[in-house]
Formats: C-alpha cells, sequence, structure tokens
C-alpha cells in the first residue's frame, strides 16, 4: 500500500527486454536504503526490487503489468516518480493507493495560471473507471483531487511543489500516464454494474 505521497525522482538507466518481461534498472538516492524483494511505486506501478547495486536497483514487470501501464514508453534518462510501501502508523498525507494501476491516460490539454497548472486527461471509459469533482485520482503514483470530472477526461490542479518534485513538469500534450482510480469509487462502480 502507498499514499500517492512521492518521495523522490529516479532516472531511467537501462531498460532490458527479456521474452515477455521488461527489467529496469534506476539511480536513485534511496537505492542504498532498498532490499531485495521489496516493493516501490514507480510511476505509481508497485513494482519488485530485483537487485541492487551501486545506487542503483533494478525492478521487473511481467506482461500484464506492461499492457497496463506506460512502462513500455519508458526509455533511458527518464524520470519516474518514485515512493516506497506506507509504514503502519504513519500519517496517510495522500490517499490509499494500491500500486495497481488500472489503465493508461493520455495528456490532452496543460495550462499555467499565475502559479499553479492545470492537466487535463483523457481515458477509455470502456474499463468502467469514475472520477467525481473533489475525489481521489492517481497519476503516474502522484495523488491528487480530481478538479473537474467528464465520462471520459478529468482535470486536476498542480501546485509548484508538486510540480517541482515529480515528473509532472515533463508532461506534454500526448504523454501517456498511469491512471489508478480511487478504490472506494471503484468497488461502487462494480456494485452498481452488477445490478
Amino acid at each position: 500500500m502507498f499514499t500517492g505521497i512521492i518521495e523522490t525522482l529516479g532516472i531511467v538507466q537501462e531498460v532490458k527486454k527479456e521474452q515477455d518481461n521488461i527489467h529496469v534498472t534506476i539511480d536513485s538516492s534511496i537505492a542504498g536504503e532498498l532490499k531485495i524483494d521489496q516493493s516501490v511505486a514507480h510511476n505509481g506501478i508497485c513494482l519488485t526490487v530485483v537487485t541492487i547495486a551501486e545506487g542503483c536497483y533494478t525492478v521487473t514487470a511481467i506482461g500484464e503489468t506492461i499492457k497496463k501501464t506506460n512502462l513500455s514508453y519508458w526509455q533511458v534518462g527518464d524520470s519516474v516518480n518514485l515512493e516506497r510501501a506506507m509504514k503502519l502508523g504513519d500519517r496517510l498525507d495522500g490517499h490509499i493507493v494500491q500500486g495497481h494501476v488500472d489503465q493508461i491516460g493520455t495528456c490532452v490539454a496543460i495550462q499555467e495560471t499565475n502559479g499553479s497548472w492545470f492537466y487535463t486527461f483523457e481515458y477509455d471509459p470502456s474499463f468502467q473507471n469514475i472520477t467525481i469533482e473533489k475525489g481521489s485520482i492517481t497519476i503516474n503514483g502522484v495523488s491528487l483531487t480530481v478538479v473537474d470530472s467528464g465520462t471520459t477526461n478529468f482535470s486536476v490542479a498542480i501546485i509548484p511543489y508538486t510540480y517541482e518534485h515529480t515528473n509532472f513538469k515533463d508532461f506534454m500534450v500526448g504523454t501517456k500516464v498511469n491512471l489508478e482510480f480511487d478504490v472506494i469509487g471503484k468497488y461502487v462502480s462494480r456494485l452498481y454494474s452488477n445490478k
């Protein structure tokens, strides 16, 4: 479990395909604190640390993860939002984030407004995921509040701190992002769709 509060950024050092899997090596300031078999959220994707060496560590994604996330777009030099798993007893500053990406979204608009930024994202509604205004959404692992909500799109507002300390500053129109919808909303949506 995660909170959606990003600890640090990592830089992709290597992307290696092996059969249906992708091994990604990340250079990060937290590498020396990690342990083999530990879970870390990478742009909101919960991945297991498999090796650690000299300021870097490697994680492996299987085909199912690759299919549902933006991992196949990662390239050497890309920055990745990192968050280690939540500790029991810590404050929950964001919201409950599982690290299980529901689908990919696309950035369709970016608007700077005197010190903050509004980002609009589109997503495929056929997966039956929903957003609501003032509800929670996770974008590339960042816990955010929905400002405007439509059936195929939504907007979020980004403060300068989030802009500077996450990979939001790298987004452009067309950027593919990982979306994890609010877990409570997913249960409610499923209950209604089964009636």
